[in-house]
């Protein structure tokens, strides 16, 4: 391998480990009360640490947290600039990725995609609310990078 080529791999950007999670945008929604909310995210997905932010009905928000290419697990916190977070648990699965948040007693279900791709079984939703959602490392894989801070708030 000629010099120039190993320092051009060296520069190259970390992408993400699997194709199932690609970094970009990502649209979806998710569920509260009965009512489906919009948003658009950023996404960028390396070594098992999911990190970005977006917008949603609410405002704008960062995300922080982890994936597992073995279980297709995702957890990350969605905290609103200035206000307060909300828990994200989640699996990727067709297309998309398919879970529930949680916020202190609330919780709902949500599906976002990568922008482009289709939403899958729109309909199935209205995504079963899930009974002891915990959030925190994904299950499966160890030392996927820092486990999501939890704290409280309202989505």
């Amino acid at each position: 391998m000629r010099e120039s080529d190993r320092l051009a791999t060296l520069r190259a950007p970390l992408v993400s480990d699997d194709p199932a999670f690609p970094s970009g945008r990502w649209t979806g929604y998710y569920m509260q009360a009965g009512i489906r909310f919009r948003q658009d995210l950023d996404l960028d997905f390396t070594d098992g640490v999911m990190r970005g932010g977006g917008i949603d009905s609410v405002g704008a928000f960062t995300v922080a947290g982890n994936y597992c290419v073995e279980s297709h697990e995702v957890t990350w916190v969605k905290s609103y600039t200035g206000g307060h977070d909300v828990d994200y648990r989640g699996f990727r699965e067709g297309r998309g990725i398919w879970g529930t948040w949680r916020l202190d007693r609330y919780r709902g279900g949500f599906h976002i995609w990568p922008r482009g791709e289709q939403a899958a079984d729109v309909d199935r939703l209205a995504v079963e609310e899930e009974e002891g959602v915990t959030v925190g490392a994904p299950t499966g894989c160890e030392g996927d990078g820092p486990s999501p801070d939890t704290a409280s708030g309202a989505d």
